[in-house]
């Protein structure tokens, strides 16, 4: 081995054998990590990065993941050959790894305090209160406030950015040499990410740690890393500086990669009468205690929030998990009870009872954050997309699926594929689906929940540029909900920062993204559009 690098993988392939099939995911991966260095692996979903990060804790699900050919060094020993006890001094202890979503990486039944004790007994032999006086410093170097108060907390009284710092408590507790970490920003919120990611900055320089980081954000991937490898297909297509590759990539992937965030500008489209106006709307959830379960205070989701949008137009909705945005859009629905004037189409809509707003449904449409989530597993595409239609009794059985079969070629869908189930098609495909269920009732408004959060960078920018030339096809006016600034900039022709339910800043988005004027705004354009490192 080289004595500058602390794991050489050489030729790496892994192997997935079932009783249907067998499938090669990884072939022929090559790449040294080096000591105290980040080293950035890119790529989109499925393109292997995940699984050649596993393997070297062979955390992968053996028998029936296997490794055909390849090596993983470190100090000179096969981590793929070595018997399972030495391995497991290694894991946690010399090399640890964070992944992309602590909910379900972390016990939901136990403490957080009984959750680092146990990394810190089964590789320190640390116990009682030498191990707790540790886990508060931990809690403290990884900057939970309040430590003490938190020891006892479980996982669900933490907020995403909170239960990712615990993550990360209980990976360096044993000071580890290399640091894998999968997607660790992803589920987390601009200002947050920016704050995980100097965190981690900080850390590595205090400990002289390596850092492996697993993304497809490649923004994230300037600001922190100091070389990087391009996977696609299941190997590495580019490797080099970090620098000279976002200065001069050599692979037509990489240079696709590149040029794949949401660019343009917002639709040309002509504004015309006010399609949505709201007034003063309010949303207060109860908070009660006590034995008679009295009302004590209220959580104001949503605030005193004002707004008009003109037909054609998208309004961007913008601000962190649990700003109300979300919330909002669902109280425009008429999805959940709220306080206030909404007036759709000149229509007061505030006061209609349920079944007076279902004829309204079918002007008024949404797109969910995550496709498989918001498709039933056990429908066709067909009576996905046909369920409005035969709901709101539009056209003979031959219109619908006509319908069914434009709407799908609208959104770039093979219409043969309508009888297929939505497992079998890919996470960008999916979110097609949904914009199709969506477009095939022709509505005027359609509100969009964080439509490409779950989606990667050039699927993201195929669904905007879809999203851009349906409304300036048919005019359609877009509520756009995302924490996303890049997307939001691609799409919005007016923005709303909100935050606690109130709303900061508001205005047309090419003003606001160009001179934001208070310091909340400022600050998640600061944390979106991050600056490469040494900038």
């Amino acid at each position: 081995m080289h004595p500058d690098n602390l794991i050489e993988i050489r030729d790496l392939a892994v192997q997935f054998d079932t009783s249907e099939r067998s499938s090669r995911v990884v072939e022929g991966v090559s790449f040294d990590i080096r000591r105290g260095e980040t080293l950035a692996l890119v790529g989109e979903s499925g393109s292997g990065k995940s699984v050649t990060a596993h393997s070297i804790l062979r955390l992968l699900p053996y028998p029936i993941a296997s490794h055909p050919s390849g090596t993983v060094t470190y100090e000179g020993q096969d981590l793929l050959r070595m018997d399972e006890k030495r391995l497991r001094q290694i894991r946690g202890n010399r090399i640890a790894m964070i992944f992309q979503e602590p909910m379900t990486s972390l016990n939901p039944l136990h403490s957080i305090e009984k959750q680092i004790n146990e990394v810190l007994g089964l590789h320190k032999g640390l116990t009682g209160k030498a191990a707790t006086a540790r886990t508060l410093e931990l809690l403290d170097m990884v900057g939970i406030p309040q430590p003490r108060q938190r020891l006892k907390a479980l996982p669900h009284e933490l907020s995403g950015g909170q239960r990712q710092r615990v993550m990360i408590a209980m990976a360096l507790a044993n000071e580890p040499e290399l640091l894998i970490a999968d997607e660790p920003t992803t589920a987390l919120d601009v200002t947050v990410q920016l704050k995980i990611l100097e965190l981690l900055k900080s850390l590595q320089q205090r400990l002289g740690m390596a850092l492996l980081l697993i993304t497809h954000d490649l923004n994230l991937v300037r600001r922190v890393a100091q070389r990087v490898c391009v996977m696609k297909q299941g190997g590495i297509v580019e490797q080099g500086d970090c620098e000279q590759l976002f200065s001069a990539p050599q692979h037509p992937y990489t240079r696709e990669l590149l040029g794949a965030e949401p660019r343009g500008e917002p639709a040309a489209t002509m504004a015309g009468e006010t399609m949505l106006e709201v007034d003063d709307l309010k949303v207060w959830f109860p908070i009660k205690k006590g034995f008679f379960k009295r009302t004590v205070d209220h959580v104001k989701a949503v605030d005193g929030i004002r707004f008009s949008v003109p037909r054609g137009q998208t309004l961007g909705i913008v601000g962190e998990s649990g700003s109300g945005k979300s919330t909002l859009g669902l109280a425009i629905l008429r999805l959940i009870a709220s306080q206030g004037s909404i007036r759709f189409h000149g229509q007061a809509v505030d006061g209609l009872s349920r079944e007076q707003v279902r004829p309204l449904r079918r002007q008024m449409q949404v797109v969910f954050q995550d496709p498989f989530g918001s498709l039933s597993p056990r429908m066709s595409v067909a009576q996905i997309v046909g369920e409005g239609l035969r709901i709101h009794g539009i056209g003979t059985p031959e219109d619908q699926e006509q319908a069914i079969v434009q709407a799908l070629v609208e959104v770039g869908l093979d219409p043969d594929s309508r009888h297929r189930y939505p497992h079998e098609f890919s996470g960008g495909q999916r979110q097609r689906i949904a914009i199709a269920r969506a477009l095939v009732l022709k509505p005027a408004l359609i509100v969009l929940d964080e439509p490409t959060s779950a989606l990667d960078r050039t699927v993201q920018r195929q669904v905007v540029e879809l999203l851009r030339s349906l409304q300036l096809k048919y005019n359609l006016t877009y509520l756009f909900i995302s924490h996303d600034l890049a997307v939001v900039k691609a799409l919005s022709h007016q923005l709303m920062v909100i935050k606690g339910g109130q709303v900061l800043e508001q205005g047309p988005a090419a003003q606001v993204f160009a001179a934001p004027q208070h310091p909340y705004t400022q600050q998640l354009l600061e944390a979106a559009f991050l600056a490469p490192h040494g900038q």
